[in-house]
């Protein structure tokens, strides 16, 4: 029953091969009769299409490079402001922490003013008291 399936098939491939074979053998036995005009025509046709080929494979390269070129730039570019602006952030950071330092410092120093206020007013009365006996 297996046999009976495939033997179709089997045939279908064989006369596929066959026309495949012999359109192979037509293309082969060609006669191609081309003056020696045509194929210098042929070769500068070709030639041309090289050359333009090149061209615009030079171009393509060329805005590739400008492209890259300027990616890289980019990425330069934002590297260094990145760079920068953490550079300031701990500037600030650093400032901030100064003006914590400081205004701790300040609220000392405004209690001892205080307490030297107090004195001196203390000694003021008393130099007025002994000034008054």
């Amino acid at each position: 029953m297996a046999l009976g399936t495939r033997t179709p098939i089997f045939i279908g491939l064989i006369l596929v091969m066959l026309l495949g074979i012999s359109i192979y053998f037509r293309l082969w036995s060609m006669d191609y009769n081309l003056s020696s005009e045509d194929r210098d025509l042929i070769r500068r046709q070709f030639d041309l299409a090289h050359k333009e080929a090149m061209d615009e494979s030079a171009e393509w390269r060329l805005k590739y490079d400008e492209e890259v070129e300027r990616a890289t730039k980019c990425l330069t570019e934002l590297i260094e402001a990145k760079e920068a602006l953490e550079k300031k952030a701990e500037e600030v950071a650093s400032i901030n922490h100064q003006l914590t330092m400081l205004q701790k410092e300040n609220m000392g120093l405004l209690g001892q003013v205080k307490s030297l206020n107090q004195e001196l007013e203390a000694e003021k009365l008393k130099c007025s008291l002994r000034q008054l006996r």
